[in-house]
């Protein structure tokens, strides 16, 4: 039991590693800082093993193994799956080849299933895992019975082994789910408390702002229609224009976070606020070669402010054709339903973000672009947030950006 207790603790280490060392408000590395830790359990698993008293001797190491391939693929995997039969060569004994075999098995049917096991619900997820493990242990003793002796021992080792890794199994993936549950809570209080201070400060000075520089616009406009200054001057006075256009440009956005519009409030499906985008966007991308696909399967509907779920959509095309200015290419728009939520996937070709770029998306002043100012997208933030849904992106550099926005109903 002792034995049992401390195999208990090592598989604690990914969590107690990751809590101690990083910040848990970040999603960002999630899966290799706990791909390397979970390595560390499964070696320390297998230094100490538990020794039954029929002779049978048995570890976790596969617990940790079958959790990384589900939550995170092949490629996480690798690691401690490595780790599994480099120290299973170097301590030797007659099981090597099955030991290889089973683990490889493991290794490529649970990655296999990794985007299944994602796509489900907290608790389905939950059993799957459960499940997974059952199944393993039944293919792993099946494996044993070949060359263990099939006797009363054999099958006390079989219920402690299924039994445990089936509890253990149950109570670290719900330790797993809760983890990811309390950053992505932690990350969506933290833009609600962004976007409060952003609203509170648009309401106290945009308005305050604006009168000067409409009153100063009109003047500068007056004076560029005037015969009795140089050209030069008249060159002046219109850079001074422009450099007005996007002050105001600027007041407009922080505008957009303070002002309640009630009467803009609509039931709908998003389709006419996604082909509006398309449409006003039309000229400005084919400009640049590039087509905008919309792909519509939605039936479902929610409250929106339009004209802010216009805008934000026009503010992410936007962005995703001018990441493809320089070669051209696709910008694809898919709406659909998925069980009670409207899902819009965004996704364009263009020349993609790294993982800082993508982390900084929705603060204030943060723009990728030389001339931006960074408010397009904490306004999309803002939209999205205010409307109950949630943003994810994925990129990578060269290949492209995705938008996933989710609006429960």
């Amino acid at each position: 039991m002792q034995i049992l207790l401390l195999n208990f603790l090592f598989l604690l280490i990914p969590f107690l590693g990751y809590f101690i060392f990083f910040d848990v408000s970040s999603y960002r590395h999630f899966n290799l800082i706990f791909s390397i830790f979970a390595t560390i359990s499964v070696i320390c698993c297998m230094l100490f093993p538990i020794q039954l008293q029929s002779g049978f001797i048995f570890d976790l190491r596969y617990i940790p193994f079958i959790i990384i391939a589900l939550y995170w693929g092949f490629k996480s995997a690798l690691i401690p799956y490595l780790a599994i039969n480099i120290y299973q060569l170097w301590i030797g004994g007659e099981n090597i080849i099955e030991s290889f075999l089973f683990s490889t098995v493991i290794l490529i049917v649970m990655s296999l299933c990794n985007h299944k096991f994602l796509s489900l619900d907290i608790k389905y997820r939950i059993l799957f895992s459960g499940t997974a493990s059952f199944l393993s242990m039944v293919f792993y003793l099946f494996t044993l019975s070949f060359w263990a002796p099939f006797n009363h021992e054999f099958w006390i080792l079989s219920i402690y082994v299924i039994g445990t890794y089936l509890l253990v199994m149950l109570i670290l993936v719900s330790m797993i789910e809760r983890l990811i549950a309390n950053i992505r809570e932690q990350k969506l209080i933290m833009q609600s408390d962004r976007f409060q201070i952003i609203s509170e400060l648009s309401a106290s000075v945009a308005h305050e702002i604006r009168n000067p520089l409409t009153a100063t616009h009109g003047f500068l406009q007056l004076l560029s229609q005037s015969k009795s200054i140089s050209l030069q001057e008249k060159n002046y006075v219109d850079y001074s224009l422009q450099e007005l256009k996007r002050a105001e440009k600027i007041v407009g956005d922080f505008l957009t976070f303070s002002r309640p519009q009630y009467e803009n409030m609509k039931d709908s499906d998003l389709k006419e606020e996604t082909e509006y985008a398309k449409n006003i966007l039309m000229p400005y991308a084919h400009m640049y070669n590039v087509d905008i696909q919309i792909h519509f399967h939605n039936s479902l509907h929610k409250y929106f402010d339009r004209s802010q779920m216009q805008q934000c959509f026009i503010n992410i095309y936007k962005n995703g054709i001018e990441a493809m200015k320089e070669r051209g290419g696709t910008l694809e728009i898919e709406v659909f339903g998925q069980k009670q939520n409207i899902l819009i996937k965004i996704k364009d070709s263009g020349i993609g973000m790294t993982d800082e770029q993508i982390s900084a998306l929705g603060k204030p002043y943060y723009s990728t672009k030389k001339q931006g100012t960074g408010l397009g997208m904490v306004m999309v933030y803002n939209a999205i947030h205010k409307a109950g849904g949630t943003i994810e992106v994925e990129s990578k550099i060269g290949k492209g950006t995705t938008f996933m926005i989710t609006f429960p109903v």
